[in-house]
C-alpha cells in the first residue's frame, strides 16, 4: 500500500508491504550500506544497497527516511519526507 500527503512544508511517502518484517534490533541499521538483517538472505534477493541508496537520495534533496515493522512476519513501512518546493506566480 502506498500512501501520500502534505503538510507542514513537506511531502510524506509511506509504502507498507506484507513481507517478512524486521526484527526491531534491526531497524536503526536498515539503511547501512550492505547490511542485511540475519535470515533475510535467504528469503529476499539482493546486495543490501537498495536501502542505502535510497537514504543518500532523500538526504542529498533535504529529506527524510525510516523503517517501522511489527518484527518478523508483520511487514514493513518505509517512509521518506521531502521538502515541498513553494510555488512562485508566473511571470
Amino acid at each position: 500500500m502506498v500512501r501520500v500527503n502534505a503538510g507542514e512544508g513537506e511531502g510524506k511517502v509511506s509504502v507498507t508491504d506484507r513481507g517478512v518484517g524486521i526484527p526491531n534490533e534491526h531497524l536503526a541499521r536498515v539503511f547501512d550500506r550492505f547490511y542485511r538483517v540475519g535470515g533475510a538472505s535467504d528469503a529476499v534477493a539482493g546486495q543490501g544497497l537498495g536501502l542505502s541508496i535510497c537514504k543518500e537520495i532523500v538526504a542529498a534533496h533535504g529529506g527524510r527516511i525510516w523503517a517501522e515493522s511489527e518484527g518478523p512476519g508483520r511487514g514493513s513501512t518505509f517512509t521518506f519526507t521531502l521538502p515541498l518546493a513553494l510555488r512562485t506566480p508566473a511571470a
